[in-house]
């Protein structure tokens, strides 16, 4: 019997998160039987609009059940849906697993499906699902995660990944080898989001310019002086210093205080505590300079993010 997929769509809902019915498509050619049987439902069925303005034509949820629940997301945080919230708590209860991508997530969690498991969402939007949602271990750097029988995704086009990921564990990883290869996509894609934060709202023309934040990236701990990071591409400091300005729109010192709050907010978020080792990993040398780059960039101390671990992770302890 093939495996009934339902994929929720909403008003708003980002169509490019369509792209992971193709995964499932192309498992059903290459493994030459039709496993997966893919619909698209949504509350009340009809034609649901795309936040593109492209209309999709979904069937009424009520009454399903599906091996498979996938949600997908948005350009925006969805929520407000009351009814549709009740619905996915519903249809997640009778089905073998449930998925979201992207900000779909966060229909996940009002529906309180996500509480004390792991998860992801687009890094834009991590901090929001962690901070409105304490019961869940948001990894923000992870493509996708798997958490008993919940799967969640990153943003945009990791709902292939998800989707390959899923194939993977249903039909094998050959199977979703080859389906990668003719959708040409990586069957396991390599690094999480965090190379698509910082580095990528920079996003230098040159690539010199790159090469000296990716050498930044990697040697936090070193001192990155505008000399130091010229001399690596092999260009004068003045040089080097306007041309990262007009690139960037930051100065070098500024970009590399940047790469090193990621770094920090990142060791911190994953259980690191100790504030002085944190700051001398990071590069900040001290946790004076630390703290103040924080309460500039964050509006709060280290040692507050430290405690809202700590107590997002007792309530988890208690949960289990």
């Amino acid at each position: 019997m093939a495996k009934h997929i339902g994929f929720v769509v909403f008003p708003g809902f980002q169509i490019l998160d369509l792209a992971a019915m193709t995964v499932f498509e192309m498992a059903n050619l290459e493994s030459a039987r039709a496993y997966y049987q893919t619909e698209l439902v949504a509350l009340e069925g009809g034609m649901v609009a795309s936040s593109s303005g492209v209309r999709v034509e979904a069937e009424p949820m009520a009454r399903r059940q599906f091996d498979t629940l996938m949600v997908g997301g948005a350009l925006n945080i969805p929520g407000g849906m009351p009814e549709l919230t009740e619905q996915l708590r519903r249809a997640a209860g009778q089905a073998r697993r449930t998925a979201s991508i992207c900000t779909g997530a966060f229909l996940l969690a009002e529906a309180g499906l996500l509480d004390g498991r792991r998860a992801t969402t687009h890094w834009a939007h991590a901090l929001e699902l962690q901070n409105r949602h304490p019961l869940v271990q948001v990894d923000e750097d992870k493509i996708y995660v798997s958490d008993g029988g919940v799967w969640t995704s990153a943003g945009m086009t990791a709902c292939i990944d998800l989707a390959l990921a899923l194939v993977d564990a249903d039909l094998g990883a050959e199977v979703a080898k080859a389906v990668s290869r003719k959708m040409v996509v990586y069957h396991r894609r390599t690094g999480g989001q965090s190379q698509f934060s910082t580095l990528s709202e920079l996003e230098p023309a040159s690539d010199r310019i790159r090469d000296a934040l990716a050498f930044a990236k990697e040697n936090l701990r070193e001192p990155l002086t505008i000399e130091q990071l010229a001399a690596h591409v092999h260009w004068s400091p003045r040089h080097f210093s306007r041309a990262f300005l007009l690139q960037t729109g930051y100065s070098p010192a500024k970009a590399v205080e940047k790469l090193r709050l990621e770094a920090a907010k990142a060791l911190i978020e994953g259980g690191h505590s100790g504030i002085a080792s944190i700051a001398g990993e990071t590069g900040f040398g001290d946790e004076e300079r630390m703290r103040r780059a924080f309460l500039r960039a964050f509006g709060r101390p280290p040692q507050a993010m430290v405690r809202e671990v700590r107590a997002r992770q007792d309530a988890m302890a208690e949960l289990a």
